[in-house]
């Protein structure tokens, strides 16, 4: 025989050996992720879970959406009594103040969507929250010189911090939704966005805990306040300052365990491809409650699809996949433009339960004593009648009724709720019978926002998609949200006194009751994802 038939012969045998054991290792790796999926879907709740939520939490807890929402709704009108002319803040100035953040936020939330997906979430995690930390401070300790005005820097700090923010939207929802099980992940998804209500009380919690801390920092200055110069006010400029700074405490509590918290199993197994990896880490999390990360340990990959733009764009262009994204992204625009529109008519709503200004015989330093400490109150009376019911109701039954039924029922009962009072708004306003009935519709807005597209949009984007660009859906569904904050706070900030004070605020209603029929419209193309694996 030739000797090199021989040889070639031998070497066809040989890679053919090579490519059987390929294939059973392939075929052991591929059974091992499905029981590792399994594994993960059918966990019982434990404290693990807990943590998970605690942990991702604390950034909802510290970031804009209602803490801080609520924090420089009040800290402009310090600001205004210290910086202001007139001991208030030009239009422009409040506006700048107020919408730096939600921009900041829409850009944060694409870049750090994306770089989740590229880099993984553990290796991005926590810089989002070091962002927020250190523009807290930044805002807290800012000053005013010839050459700078203290507007100007706490408008680029304020940016700096929705940055940081809108990192934390994708990552503090992606990392609970893919370590969850099925049965909870609903559930599990609310309780991080809840904590947007323990500054609101739970999507709610939020505004409870500045409504509350803000509380709490005006009663202790009370008779430092009352004995300052009214022309001056000195130590409104403590007030404001602790208020912003004192948000970013839980933040910096929590940094550690978001830099330490493991990299997701279905991230390890699905775009890193290292299936022992994610098994062993899955076992120990389940098992013990702890993760050890071991360097150097043997890495055995799957296959399995790569993201690229290629891959991106041909995932995106099917109709099932484009759809979808878009009616998560719809949805989400409408609520911001509502939830946030509704900010608009506060005053109003604190005027009719006894809240708003003080009466005309009050002046000086107990004016803005007074001022101050009805915008606490009056609001953590709002929070507790609509927002807090309503955020925990949508947690109870998340997992049970389903997301879709959820925000479709929020959106059309908005809808109904938002027609009343646009349509009626003078007949409800004109008699204290009518305000009293118009603050009771006011309270069920809140309660259907929560218990509803609030809560939901949320939800969707994190459990729709493939691990490889589950957190990049999930950042252009949230900046899409963000967006429409932005409109509400510039465009219907603009037009809400056309006419006269707060008198397009009929007209502003009844825009919103169109954007909640269409958010409906966008819910009906969205797949529901109760009790579905990842």
């Amino acid at each position: 025989m030739d000797p090199s038939n021989s040889k070639a012969a031998g070497r066809n045998t040989l890679g053919r050996a090579f490519s059987l054991e390929d294939a059973e290792s392939l075929d052991t790796l591929n059974e091992k992720r499905r029981a590792t999926l399994a594994e993960i879907d059918s966990a019982k709740f434990s404290w693990w879970h807990v943590r998970i939520c605690l942990v991702a939490g604390v950034g909802f807890f510290t970031d804009a959406q209602v803490y801080d929402i609520f924090a420089i709704n009040i800290a402009s009108v310090m600001l205004g009594y210290v910086y202001g002319h007139g001991q208030k803040l030009s239009p422009n100035q409040d506006l700048g103040v107020k919408v730096a953040t939600p921009v900041g936020t829409v850009i944060g939330q694409l870049v750090f969507g994306w770089l989740a997906d590229v880099y993984g979430r553990k290796r991005i995690y926590g810089y989002e929250l070091m962002l927020m930390i250190v523009a807290s401070f930044g805002q807290a300790l800012a000053g005013q010189a010839h050459g700078v005005n203290i507007i100007g820097v706490l408008v680029v700090w304020r940016f700096v911090m929705g940055v940081g923010i809108g990192g934390d939207y994708p990552l503090s929802s992606v990392i609970p939704a893919e370590f969850s099980s099925t049965r909870i992940r609903g559930r599990m998804m609310i309780a991080v966005g809840a904590n947007q209500g323990w500054g609101q009380l739970g999507i709610t919690h939020k505004v409870e805990a500045a409504a509350l801390v803000s509380f709490i920092i005006t009663t202790a200055y009370k008779s430092t306040l009352l004995a300052d110069n009214p022309r001056v006010l000195p130590h409104v400029d403590y007030m404001w300052r602790l208020l912003i700074g004192l948000g970013c405490i839980p933040g910096a509590v929590a940094l550690y365990f978001r830099l330490t918290i493991p990299e997701t199993p279905r991230f390890t197994m699905d775009v890193e491809r290292n299936v022992r990896q994610a098994a062993r880490d899955v076992d120990r999390i389940l098992a013990e409650g702890t993760y050890k990360n071991d360097p150097d340990a043997v890495i055995e990959r799957v296959r399995a699809p790569k993201a690229s733009r290629k891959d991106f764009a041909r995932f995106f262009s099917k109709r099932e996949n484009w759809v979808p994204l878009a009616g998560m992204c719809y949805s989400w625009f409408a609520i911001d433009v509502a939830f946030y529109g509704l900010g608009l008519n506060t005053s109003i709503i604190l005027q009719a339960i006894g809240f708003g200004s003080p009466s005309v015989d009050v002046k000086g330093t107990a004016a803005v004593y007074e001022t101050l400490k009805n915008i606490s109150v009056g609001n953590m009376i709002l929070a507790v009648a609509g927002l807090i019911p309503g955020a925990w109701t949508a947690f109870l039954v998340v997992d049970s009724w389903g997301r879709k039924p959820i925000q479709l029922l929020g959106f059309v009962m908005l809808t109904i709720l938002y027609v009343i009072m646009g349509f009626a708004f003078e007949k409800l306003t004109d008699t204290s019978q009518g305000r009293k009935v118009f603050v009771f519709l006011y309270c069920l807005t809140n309660f259907f926002s929560n218990f509803g597209p609030n809560s939901t949009v949320s939800v969707f984007p994190g459990e729709s998609f493939p691990t490889r660009y589950r957190s990049t859906a999930f950042g252009m569904a949230a900046a899409s949200g963000k967006l429409g904050a932005v409109v509400s706070q510039v465009g219907f900030g603009k037009l809400v006194n056309i006419g006269g004070e707060n008198a397009f605020v009929p007209h502003l209603l009844e825009i919103f009751a169109f954007f909640m029929l269409t958010g409906a419209l966008a819910t009906l193309v969205l797949r529901e994802g109760k009790n579905l694996t990842l």
